[in-house]
């Protein structure tokens, strides 16, 4: 073989393996394709699925933490003085959360209902002491809420005034953890309950909240479409709420923070309905993380969602009234909190105007601590680690009617925060590992086909170089070489024939 004919004969090669090569990238995204569509069809809310039992009872264990806000100048506060506050915490508890009373709604099983169960356990441990001793100095929700009431009645406000001066009721109150968490009986709700049913009168922060649902989801199981897998169809027998001023606030968007499709992309919101908050939130995209190994999309709500309506227009539903429109960092939820002036927030007020910080002393804004963040499997759609914390406040201001509030100004008082947080456990992020191996080996079987292919056809090339060379180093031991000295120095060597002169005999 000629080196020309060697030379076109490795380039037909070459090109033939650059077709495989296209060939394989086509294959390799069809194989992508078929994959993915198969975990489209695969994670959906119905029986016997990959991820129903999971959905229905989530194995990694949730932790609730509680930090309360202890107030150390409280007489001084009233005169007039900053607010001065020491948190206190973390009162941890293992919470178990369950689906009960699941049930396909039609037969198509396009959606499911059920019940979101929540039930808290304490954990000395994980704690900074006992719940049932420790006490925490704090404003008298219960009597706020009734002056808020009674307010705009010059009547009722006089009557809530003696009652409050006779059961030495007080703008502040000194309680227990538990108390505070899980409910006491209230004197001044006690005195107004006989005569107003809708009164009860026992308080808690988490009052009904331990062994309780927060009322039917139906959800979407995502078998018609994968990016409604987990979302939020109908609460409560309703698919729009009636808390605020506009529709676009009133809209149930999203999941419920426990289910989210799966191929996500970094690009779209994700979209959450909290009950807590009576409203829907949405995260963007932050950055990559792991977690255990699994690779993951970190969502974080960002500054907009809880902006004034000055900073983000679209929040203006959320104002309770014109003349009660917060600032950024700010929720006022009293209109689904039978009107008690409970404000919502990050810890902190993290992500809020400065002003609200800067109005009490002892708060320390970080994003470390008091943000609230999830980390998903941008495959799976599966919760890795995620954050929830928010703080409950309540705004304090002068009432008509109740003269112990004349020294006060206009005051967002933190109350207490709390921080639900999960990680994915070691069995749940075993089997999300197989799964991922696996999508990753059917999603590029043909390109390691191809790789293989790319090495035969080098160790080919190299082969067939070899031997071109074995050849050519064969061709030059076939000619002349001198085979002494002596014929090596002879000038006249391979250039002559010698031959003896012929001499005629003579007779």
């Amino acid at each position: 073989m000629t080196r020309r004919s060697c030379a076109v004969y490795v380039a037909g090669i070459v090109c033939a393996h650059l077709l495989v090569v296209g060939i394989g990238l086509f294959v390799s995204q069809v194989f992508r394709t078929l994959m993915h569509n198969r975990l489209k069809k695969e994670i959906v809310l119905v029986e016997g699925s990959r991820v129903f039992d999971s959905w229905k009872s989530p194995p990694p264990p949730v932790y609730m933490e509680f930090f309360f806000f202890n107030v150390t100048n409280v007489k001084e506060f009233l005169e007039g003085t900053k607010p001065e506050v020491e948190q206190v915490g973390p009162y941890t508890y293992r919470e178990y959360r369950y689906k009960d009373n699941v049930s396909m709604v039609d037969g198509g099983n396009k959606m499911v209902s059920a019940y979101n169960v929540k039930s808290f356990v304490f954990l000395r441990d994980k704690s900074v002491g006992d719940p049932a001793v420790d006490s925490i100095t704090t404003v008298n929700i219960p009597a706020w809420a009734v002056m808020n009431k009674v307010k705009g009645s010059f009547f009722k406000a006089s009557m809530v005034s003696i009652w409050m001066n006779s059961l030495k009721s007080g703008l502040f109150t000194t309680r227990t953890v538990d108390e505070l968490l899980w409910g006491y009986e209230d004197p001044l709700l006690a005195r107004i309950a006989p005569s107003n049913p809708e009164v009860e009168k026992v308080f808690g922060l988490m009052y009904k909240k331990n062994g309780s649902n927060d009322g039917e989801f139906i959800y979407h199981t995502g078998i018609e479409n994968y990016l409604d897998y987990g979302r939020v169809d109908t609460w409560k027998g309703s698919s729009r709420l009636n808390f605020w001023t506009s529709n676009q606030s009133n809209s149930i968007n999203g999941s419920d923070g426990s289910a989210f499709h799966p191929l996500l992309d970094k690009n779209e919101r994700i979209y959450i309905f909290t009950p807590d908050l009576c409203r829907s939130i949405y995260m963007e995209f932050e950055k990559d993380v792991e977690v255990k190994g699994i690779p993951a999309y970190r969502f974080t709500p960002p500054r907009s969602v809880l902006a004034s309506k000055e900073e983000n227009p679209a929040n203006e539903g959320f104002c309770v009234s014109p003349g009660e429109c917060l600032g950024t960092g700010l929720l006022k939820v009293s209109p689904c909190r039978k009107g008690a002036p409970v404000v919502a927030s990050f810890p902190h007020f993290y992500l809020a105007d400065d002003k609200y910080v800067a109005a009490i002393g002892g708060l320390s804004p970080q994003r470390t601590h008091h943000q609230t963040f999830l980390d998903l499997n941008p495959t799976t759609g599966v919760i890795v680690r995620a954050n929830k914390r928010a703080q409950i406040n309540i705004l304090l201001s002068r009432v008509p009617g109740f003269p112990t509030t004349r020294g006060l100004n206009e005051t967002v008082f933190p109350v207490m925060f709390l921080n639900e947080s999960v990680v994915i456990d070691d069995a749940s992020a075993a089997r999300v590992h197989k799964l991922l191996r696996i999508v990753t080996l059917v999603s590029n079987f043909p390109l390691i086909i191809v790789g293989l292919g790319g090495i035969m056809l080098a160790v080919f090339i190299i082969l067939l170089i070899r031997a071109r060379k074995q050849k050519a180093s064969n061709d030059e031991d076939t000619s002349y070489s001198p085979v002494n000295d002596k014929e090596k120095d002879d000038e006249k060597n391979g250039t002559y024939i010698g031959m003896t002169p012929r001499v005629d005999q003579q007779d």
